[in-house]
């Protein structure tokens, strides 16, 4: 009977062993479950993303030896060696563009008045890093006012704002002195949505002619911006218009002309016309 004694307490100790571990495993899956739960309400939600920036207005620039009229260019370059500008180079047409006038109107014995005109486009794209075209736009704005006023040998720098031109327009006034002579020059900056354009305008009287004075030169540099920035525009709203129709059935690109004059009757040659041409 003593022998007995401690062998049952070992079978009980043993028989409890599993139990203990039970317990054990139940509470390590819980404690687990509470740590998940506790991660995944304090990890960010990845499906979160920031706002989308605002589109660009426009995604078309204006040929711009056409940008400003030619009424415009004869009475601002009314001697200009090519009536249909110079264009400057550029690696992406859609992005930037440029061109430019001069020439020399020689009046004789009164001299000769020299004009140089010239615009310039360069268009942003919306970015979602880099922010919206308009943005972008406006900080290029500010740069192109600041490099004006900056120019080398400038003389009289007077700047001011412009109203009715864009969304937003400066005017750089200043004197410079090349080739012995005295220019006036006038730039505007202008922005117009997510486009900014540049304006010069300049010249100069030789042998003898006044300088041009600085109402003129501004006036001129005015209706050329006011041409530029209503181009932006109209090349946009051209771009936006397409020649080609949509065929709801195929879903394909068809000429509206074409279709026009597919749905007009041929026209057959009347009794009467054929008895007279075989007359």
């Amino acid at each position: 009977m003593h022998r007995s004694a401690p062998r049952l307490t070992r079978i009980l100790a043993c028989a409890a062993v599993p139990v203990m571990l039970v317990v054990a495993g139940c509470s390590s899956d819980s404690d687990d479950k509470k740590e998940a739960d506790s991660s995944a309400s304090a990890a960010p939600d990845a499906t979160k993303s920031e706002p989308a920036v605002e589109a660009a207005k426009f995604a078309e620039l204006p040929d711009p030896c056409k940008a400003v009229e030619a009424k415009t260019v004869k009475s601002l370059v009314p001697s200009a060696k090519s009536k249909n500008g110079t264009r400057s180079k550029s690696s992406d047409t859609s992005v930037r563009g440029g061109c430019s006038w001069n020439g020399l109107a020689d009046k004789g014995v009164k001299g000769s008045q020299y004009r140089w005109l010239d615009v310039g486009f360069t268009r942003f794209a919306s970015d979602q890093t880099l922010g919206s075209g308009a943005d972008r736009a406006a900080e290029e704005f500010d740069k192109q006012v600041k490099k004006t006023e900056g120019a080398d040998g400038a003389k009289n720098v007077k700047t001011g704002s412009v109203s009715g031109i864009g969304d937003q327009a400066t005017k750089i006034a200043y004197d410079q002195s090349k080739t012995d002579e005295d220019f006036r020059f006038t730039t505007i900056v202008a922005r117009t949505g997510n486009v900014v354009v540049v304006v010069n305008y300049n010249g100069a009287g030789y042998a003898g002619s006044k300088t041009p004075d600085a109402e003129t030169i501004l006036k001129g540099a005015t209706m050329a911006a006011k041409d530029a920035v209503a181009a932006v525009a109209d090349a946009n709203a051209a771009s936006a218009e397409s020649p080609k129709a949509t065929d709801k059935a195929t879903g394909k690109a068809t000429d509206k002309a074409s279709d026009e004059s597919s749905k007009k009757p041929s026209q057959k040659p009347s009794s009467s016309a054929k008895s007279k041409s075989s007359d």
